[in-house]
């Protein structure tokens, strides 16, 4: 891998994460309950005495803990992820232009078409190899160990334990928590079937391997 190589990589994550913002975005828009995630956010913060920012923020943390003890590699595609996925996201809720949901199916469509976005990103920024973010690296992580399951039900084995966890802890779930938990999984495998996309294959660099690329000059 060269210097070239390297930026171009940062390129296409940033690319990636823009179009997975926008589909998390719809998800949100869609206004059938929190996902997954966010509903376990607000049930930790329910329990202690995190706020919702800061509930997510810790349990980033303990996430990207679990992949270092996974042997996970951690690269600059993890840090830009921290660094600019919630950033986009709240960018497009701020200068959103959709008109409100009338009903639940229009609701649930809006959904299917952000779960689409999000597993689109998902392939440009895992593809660059650069590494991805603690959730999608806990993805590939635990896939490595489920080789006989499809990439996608890993995704819903993830995202149902988080949900009921969630809801546990008193986090909100409504119809479009339930749909989004089983259908990102279903969704995921349809794309990744259809670019023929493995990100169990993906070997990504670490941050250390790609700081000696550049200190070298891109002298492969």
């Amino acid at each position: 891998m060269s210097r070239k190589s390297v930026f171009l990589g940062w390129l296409k994550i940033v690319f990636g994460l823009i179009i997975f913002a926008l589909g998390v975005h719809l998800t949100i828009r869609a206004d059938l309950g929190l996902a997954p995630w966010d509903c376990l956010g607000m049930g930790i913060s329910y329990h202690t005495p995190l706020n919702y920012g800061l509930s997510m923020t810790a349990m980033g943390v303990v996430i990207l803990i679990i992949d270092v003890l996974m042997k996970e590699k951690i690269g600059y595609g993890t840090i830009i992820d921290a660094l600019l996925t919630g950033n986009f996201v709240q960018i497009f809720n701020t200068v959103d232009r959709l008109p409100k949901t009338k009903s639940v199916w229009a609701g649930i469509l809006i959904i299917i078409a952000g779960l689409t976005l999000m597993a689109i990103g998902q392939y440009f920024y895992m593809s660059a190899a650069q590494c991805c973010g603690p959730r999608d690296a806990l993805l590939v992580g635990l896939g490595k160990r489920m080789k006989k399951l499809p990439i996608g039900f890993v995704q819903i084995i993830i995202w149902g334990t988080v949900l009921l966890i969630g809801w546990l802890l008193g986090g909100p779930v409504g119809i479009g928590t339930v749909f989004s938990t089983f259908g990102c999984g279903i969704v995921m495998q349809i794309v990744y079937r259809i670019i023929k996309f493995e990100p169990r294959k993906v070997n990504h660099q670490s941050v250390i391997e790609t700081t000696k690329i550049l200190k070298n000059n891109g002298r492969e």
